[in-house]
Parts: structure tokens; C-alpha cells; sequence
């Protein structure tokens, strides 16, 4: 357990960019062995799309990582939030921890995305991707980068958490959103198994369907005990029937390009169809 806090206490930023790099590789690479659907489209064009928010995600979060850093120093230092209040085993605190930063750092921003009109303009760029794979997991407008590390800040404030644990929970949350994006099909069976306790792809792509009220479901980002707690859980007998995309945003060339997706959040709301 030392090793642990001792490697995400000081992990490099190579050792990050790896871990995004690497997973984005690997599941790639899978995609193409047991893919869900067949896809007509320009695999390398399509992620060259994600690949740009991939990198202002990454921009915005190294801009928001003193504030992150100077904040969980100051609630240890302070004993300020849960984790520092009540004493517990170092191995629950790290369970603990990690659930509560996917709550408010992930699930609840994502759910008020979904409520919020003004919101849901910016997270209209994750939903309009026609194509949902591995680089999907990424794409964010900036401005909604910015929501998702506002709450990643108040996540660990709220928790108190210590920065190894941040590092850890971000590192987690890297690799399994691209693994829940990924256009991989698992026997059915095992991909069940699984959402019990991660978000699986299955789970995950049943919230990309192209309308409500499916849209409105499974916004787990990690854990997939939220959903079930909160009553936002679906699921779907045949998830190669779903559509991608938004029946609001049906311009599937509009959808793909980087000017057309920059100015989403700026055009007229239209409101989700149910």
C-alpha cells in the first residue's frame, strides 16, 4: 500500500501521458478484433477530430492542477472534508476516496449537464460524435472541461482528499472511460458481470443512443453503483440496435468538423426530443 501512495504522490508526467496514450493504443487496437458495430467512416479523421479535445482537456486540467494541488494540500493540512474527519483503515480511505471523487467529480457534474440547459450546449459536442469509440471518451468542449474540473476541485475539498489519491482516482478514470467508449463487443454475459461493479461498454453506449429517455440514463463515470443508487440506471436487450449521436443534430457533417463543434454551445437551443 506505501509503494502505492508513494508512486501517485510523485508520479511522473510521462507516466500520465502513458497511461492516456497507452490506453487510447490498446483499445484501438481491440476495437478492431471484436468490434461492436462496423462502422462506414474515417477512423484516423474521426479521431483526429477527438484527438484535438483530447489535448484542450488536457491543457484546461494542467491549468486547473495547482488549484487542485493547493486545495487538497490545504484540506489535509486543515483536516477539512470526509476523509480527513473520520478515521479510517488506509485501504478504506482509499475506496472511500475514490468513490467519492467519481460521485461529485463525475457522476454528479454529468448529471447536471443533462439538466441544465446552458450546460448541456457544451456537453452537446460528446453526444453528437455518430461514431462512439475509444477517442470519444475525450471529446469535451473546453467549457466543459472547465465544469469538470470546477467539480474535480470541489470533489476534493469535499472528501479531502490527498493528492496520491487524486492522482490515482485520475489515472483510473483515464483508462476506464476510454475502455467504456471503446466499440468493443464482450459477450453479453460477462459484460453484465462487470457493470455491476465498473461502468461497462454496453452500460455506457446505451447513454449515447441518438434520444431520450436513454440519453438521461447510466451517467457513471467509474462505478456503476450510482446509477443504481440514484434510479438512472437502463439498460437494453440488443445494443448493436442503438443509434449514436443526437436526433437534435442529425447534420452528420456539422457533427464532424472542429469550427461546426466549437460554436455548438453558442447556436439556439433545441431541446432533447423524448
Amino acid at each position: 500500500m506505501d509503494a502505492i501512495i508513494n508512486y501517485f504522490t510523485s508520479i511522473p508526467s510521462s507516466h500520465r501521458a502513458a497511461i492516456l496514450v497507452g490506453g487510447l493504443v490498446f483499445f484501438w487496437m481491440i476495437e478492431s478484433i471484436i468490434p461492436l458495430f462496423k462502422m462506414h467512416y474515417s477512423k484516423w479523421k474521426h479521431a483526429g477530430t477527438n484527438i484535438f479535445f483530447t489535448v484542450t482537456t488536457i491543457v484546461i486540467n494542467f491549468a486547473f492542477a495547482i488549484l487542485i494541488l493547493k486545495t487538497s494540500d490545504w484540506a489535509v493540512a486543515n483536516r477539512v472534508g470526509l476523509l480527513q474527519i473520520v478515521e479510517m483503515p488506509l485501504w478504506m480511505m482509499m475506496m472511500v476516496g475514490l468513490l467519492g471523487l467519481d460521485l461529485i467529480g463525475a457522476y454528479f457534474i454529468h448529471w447536471m449537464q443533462h439538466k441544465v440547459k446552458w450546460m448541456w450546449q457544451f456537453h452537446l459536442v460528446h453526444h453528437s460524435d455518430n461514431h462512439v469509440d475509444t477517442t470519444t471518451a475525450n471529446r469535451h468542449h473546453p467549457g466543459e472541461s472547465v465544469f469538470r474540473a470546477v467539480f474535480t476541485t470541489l470533489a476534493v475539498l469535499v472528501m479531502g482528499s490527498p493528492m496520491w489519491l487524486v492522482m490515482m482516482y485520475q489515472s483510473i478514470s483515464v483508462v476506464l472511460s476510454q475502455f467504456n467508449h471503446a466499440n468493443i463487443s464482450l459477450p453479453v454475459w460477462l459484460d453484465k458481470i462487470v457493470s455491476f461493479l465498473i461502468v461497462s461498454p454496453n452500460m455506457h453506449k446505451v447513454h449515447h443512443h441518438e434520444a431520450r429517455p436513454l440519453t438521461d440514463t447510466n451517467y457513471g463515470n467509474i462505478f456503476a453503483i450510482w446509477d443504481r443508487i440514484f434510479g438512472t440506471f437502463a439498460e437494453v436487450k440488443d445494443t448493436k440496435e442503438l443509434v449514436y449521436g443526437l436526433d437534435t443534430h442529425p447534420d452528420l457533417q456539422a457533427n464532424s468538423k472542429l469550427n461546426s463543434l466549437l460554436k455548438m454551445p453558442f447556436q439556439p437551443y433545441r431541446p432533447p426530443t423524448k
